[in-house]
């Protein structure tokens, strides 16, 4: 994977955009971070619909839950309906701690839940753990080429 992998960024806080890019900015992997700000523009993204016609294939999402349009527990619930995007990790990252959120997740098949942290310097040590984890530990599974056609 010589272009580094791919990371799409579910978010519609600023913020933690922001936070998530500088995180990721130096990270041991190279990477390339697309950010969408609302479940319906994932979508468009993951079947490459609209202004998303020639994006990549990611290998790897950071979905938050609490979403504008369709909110991030629908756009999990259809990823992993689909077969052909359904084995892309989902890493859902949100504030939301409530108990009903993290197992509906986890029954929508969520790879992963992480509550975002609060405080500036925790958040970027909870990027980096997933950086560190996700991109440098676990063995993603391959492109099967029939949604990246480069």
């Amino acid at each position: 994977m010589a272009h580094g992998l791919d990371i799409l960024l579910v978010e519609d806080n600023p913020g933690d955009v922001r936070l998530t890019r500088e995180a990721f900015r130096d990270a041991k992997v190279r990477n390339r971070l697309q950010v969408v700000s609302d479940g319906l523009e994932a979508l468009d993204y993951l079947y490459r619909r609209r202004k998303f016609a020639d994006a990549r294939r990611p290998d790897l999402i950071l979905l938050d839950l609490n979403l504008p349009g369709k909110d991030g527990r629908e756009v999990l619930a259809d990823i992993k309906q689909d077969p052909d995007l359904r084995t892309i990790p989902v890493v859902v990252l949100t504030t939301s701690q409530a108990e009903e959120d993290i197992l509906r997740s986890y029954n929508l098949h969520a790879n992963c839940y992480i509550t975002k942290p609060l405080d500036f310097a925790q958040f970027m040590k909870v990027v980096r753990a997933i950086e560190n984890f996700w991109l440098t530990v676990v063995k993603l599974p391959p492109d099967d080429g029939a949604a990246d056609t480069e």
